[in-house]
């Protein structure tokens, strides 16, 4: 069966693979992609009754179908579709939680490339009707993430579409957003900060 990313690259399960079994990966980080530390991080809290938050899957378009039995149909060729909204969603203590998470290999600046109109439509609306909404940014050379509220990362989109640097730096990040160091479980413990940044403790 055939995969292909929106922009039209084909998808490569054997490479998943051995991004998942640590190869060309450095140990600082355990072989973990930021969706995988999340992941765990989301089923400890799902587990500790704590939070519930997932990953929204990514909508996948069929383009061909064979049916070799009247009972049975197999996928031969499909694409996954650019998802419309932010990667993660859930509710804690009574709170919509809808948040992405991004990575990066610069290391005194996150591009704001990164990030798609429709991404940021959605924190809009999700913004006006009272819901939490933040991002979560990685630089993988140094292993470092942080907690930016959305409200933030919509003023640099601003002003970027005003002419403005199409850039965050890393002091900005520094500044405005939450360094939240890597534990062992959870792994990325975001939760901590929202309690300090929305007082919800």
């Amino acid at each position: 069966m055939n995969f292909h990313y929106p922009n039209g690259k084909r998808y490569n399960p054997k490479q998943t693979e051995s991004i998942k079994k640590g190869k060309n990966v450095t140990y600082s980080n355990r072989g973990m992609t930021l969706e995988e530390d999340l992941n765990e991080t989301n089923k400890y809290y799902l587990i500790n009754n704590i939070a519930v938050i997932h990953k929204k899957p990514t909508p996948v378009q069929i383009v061909h179908v064979d049916y070799p039995q009247r009972s049975a149909a197999v996928i031969k060729e499909a694409y996954f579709k650019q998802p419309s909204t932010t990667d993660y969603n859930g509710v804690y203590k009574g709170k919509y939680i809808d948040f992405e998470a991004k990575e990066t290999r610069y290391k005194t600046s996150f591009p704001l490339k990164n990030f798609h109109e429709h991404q940021i439509h959605h924190m809009k609306n999700v913004l006006k009707h009272g819901g939490i909404c933040f991002v979560i940014l990685r630089f993988s050379s140094t292993d470092e993430v942080y907690f930016l509220k959305a409200e933030h990362l919509l003023e640099f989109w601003e002003r970027m579409a005003n002419g403005g640097r199409k850039s965050i730096t890393k002091d900005e990040i520094e500044k405005f957003g939450h360094y939240v160091p890597i534990g062992f479980r959870p792994r990325i413990d975001y939760i901590k900060i929202i309690d300090y940044v929305y007082s919800l403790t």
